[in-house]
This record gives C-alpha cells, structure tokens and sequence, in this order.
C-alpha cells in the first residue's frame, strides 16, 4: 500500500456540525441585537471563530469578538459532547484505516477541547493525533497545519503526495493541496462551491470509501 497516512479536516468532512455552529451564531445574534441569517452562517464555514464572530459585530451584534467566539464554542461544544454528528460511513473509513495500519491524523481550526472530544469518541485508535486552532501553527489556507501534522507522523514534506487529506472548505482545500497531500474534496455537507478547487478528486459521500480507495487516489496522483 502506498498510502501513509489520512489527514482529516472536521467540521464538514468528519462530522456534519455546521448546523451546530450555525444555530449557535443565530442565537447569538438574535440575543444580542445584530442581524445574522443561514446564508451569511455558510460564507463564513470553514474559516476560523474570530472572523466570523467580526462579521458578526460588523452585522450589529453587540458583545466583542471574543464574547462572541466563546458563545459560539461553548454552545457547539455542548452539543457535541451530547451527540457527535459523525457523517454517515465515515466511522466505517477511519476503522478500515485502523484495520490496514494507516494513521489518521485530524486537523481542525476548532479549538483544543473539541478536537479532543471528537478524538474520544472516535473508533478505538483511529488518530494518532491532531493539529488544532489553538497550536502555534499558521493558520488555513497556509499549508502549515498539514505539514504540521505530516512532522507528527515523521513524514517528510517530499513524501506528502502518499497522505491523503481530506477537507470540504476552499480554505481547507488550499491549505491541503499547498501541503503536497492527494487532497479529496467532500462536497455533500457544504452549499459553496468548490468544484474549481485545488483538489485531486471530490466525493460526496463515504459509501464504499475503504482504506483501499484511498490508496488508490495516491497510486493515481503518482501515476500521473
């Protein structure tokens, strides 16, 4: 098998939380005096808490930035901690990766205590480990977080094209292929399009994804 690893994005390509971070920003916003509606919530999936909690007071919403961000975080952590909205199959991929010797590595722009919720409640020695918001890492679209994570699993920069990542966002997509991953876009839980993305392929759901599959992805990019 030439695959070394998976890199995975979470929001959107693990788990279907944007409705989560989306009612969390509704509810502020109505609480607070500022105007926010599902169309402005998807423009801003993908990107880090702070900015959207920006567009947010630039919207009218009358706490700060940060009042707003730990709003937004403690409600999705809430949620999650009651249910952890895996996308459907998904768990199914991580335990074929377990089965065949392929790490998983999550990266997430989430901060800390949610990235390791999600590493909890995933299948018994799924990741090895995760790069998260809170890391002195730059941010997405840099493709520091990737490469970050490939130094965990002591893969080299030039061998990033046998990882395979996996992201939903253009933000993340950027970041993932400026890493020098086989990146794969999971379009079925996001409304913005990313089909001019850098991506090697795009699917839209996990159904028959095997750890196999994904090997063949890296064996087409090295072919090609």
């Amino acid at each position: 098998m030439m695959l070394k690893a998976v890199f995975w994005d979470m929001d959107g390509t693990l788990i279907d939380s944007e409705p989560y971070w989306h009612d969390s920003e509704l509810t502020i916003a109505a609480a607070h005096g500022g105007y926010w509606d599902k169309e402005l919530a998807w423009q801003g999936s993908g990107t880090p808490v702070p900015q959207v909690a920006q567009r947010m007071v630039e919207h009218g919403c009358q706490l700060s930035v940060e009042e707003i961000g730990k709003g937004m975080i403690d409600y999705v952590a809430k949620a999650e901690a009651e249910h952890m909205p895996w996308i459907d199959g998904v768990t199914d991929v991580l335990k074929s990766l377990v089965a065949a010797g392929i790490p998983s590595v999550l990266v997430t722009t989430s901060p800390r205590h949610l990235a390791q919720n999600l590493v909890d409640q995933a299948p018994e020695g799924a990741f090895a480990g995760f790069v998260c918001g809170d890391d002195d890492v730059e941010k997405k679209p840099s493709p520091a977080p990737y490469l970050a994570a490939g130094k965990l699993l002591d893969i080299a920069p030039e061998d990033m094209q046998y990882c395979v990542a996996l992201e939903d966002s253009m933000s993340g997509l950027t970041s993932a292929a400026a890493s020098g991953a086989t990146t794969i876009a999971q379009t079925g839980y996001i409304q913005t399009d990313t089909s001019q993305g850098p991506q090697f392929a795009s699917i839209t759901s996990y159904a028959g994804v095997t750890a196999d599959t994904l090997d063949g992805y890296v064996r087409q990019r090295v072919a090609a």
